[in-house]
């Protein structure tokens, strides 16, 4: 099977990295057709980017979803993941509330990642996904999730530390440590940490390789008319 990986940041390494991580989990499972937003922040660290983003990531899946059997939306925080799902007639699965599904699964969770202004924008997605009763806390470090992908040993002990405080302070009984530049970073600190470190880019990848196994039964929204947009993403919401 093919699966569409978007990374609606507009770093390479970024994505990369991801599918770097993404192909060692999956092995023979999945092909992954990894995608970099054409245009937005960086790094999305703020609700303006994470918006822009929205719109990147609907560019596209209109762009290169052809051919393929689910979509990934490697970024923690699912911007325009929704909307995708609207869109598509494929599963769409967020890295976000796939980690967030399992880790309730597991008990009381919290979240961890990098960049102060996730904090709030992270409560509220849970939230938005019917959690909150089952999140814990949401804790950040200071170093953007671009920083930690520049350097991600520098993160290490700042990033157990914060697991640890969620454990022993807020009653997590699993904790997520979520974005996409922190592939790979939960084994890493683990043993650091008193009780279970998921990594959302793994947990992502398990969760949209069974749903696409799966599949989906859908039909098309209403056509809508649009000015500006892409021709491919014109195109793909003009048709009913």
């Amino acid at each position: 099977m093919r699966i569409l990986l978007i990374n609606p940041n507009t770093t390479e390494s970024v994505t990369t990295l991801v599918k770097r991580h993404v192909e060692a989990i999956a092995g023979d499972a999945a092909t992954f057709v990894p995608v970099t937003g054409r245009f937005g922040a960086r790094y999305i660290s703020t609700r303006a980017s994470a918006a822009i983003a929205g719109h990147a990531a609907l560019d596209a899946y209109a762009s290169h979803a052809a051919g393929c059997d689910a979509v990934y939306l490697a970024c923690f925080g699912d911007p325009g993941l929704l909307a995708l799902r609207e869109i598509a007639n494929v599963p769409v699965v967020g890295m976000a509330e796939a980690s967030c599904i399992e880790a309730s699964r597991r008990g009381r969770f919290a979240i961890v990642t990098g960049g102060a202004l996730w904090g709030p924008m992270l409560r509220e997605f849970v939230g938005s996904i019917g959690l909150a009763d089952k999140l814990a806390k949401v804790r950040t470090i200071a170093p953007t999730g671009g920083d930690i992908a520049r350097n991600p040993d520098a993160a290490l002990a700042a990033l157990a530390s914060a697991c640890t405080a969620c454990a022993t302070d807020d009653g997590a009984e699993v904790v997520i440590l979520g974005g996409a530049a922190l592939a790979g970073l939960a084994s890493r600190i683990q043993a650091d940490v008193p009780v279970p470190v998921l990594c959302s880019v793994e947990t992502g990848t398990r969760a949209v390789i069974a749903a696409a196994a799966k599949g989906l039964d859908s039909s098309p929204p209403p056509a809508l008319e649009n000015v500006g947009l892409s021709a491919e993403l014109a195109k793909l919401l003009q048709q009913k």
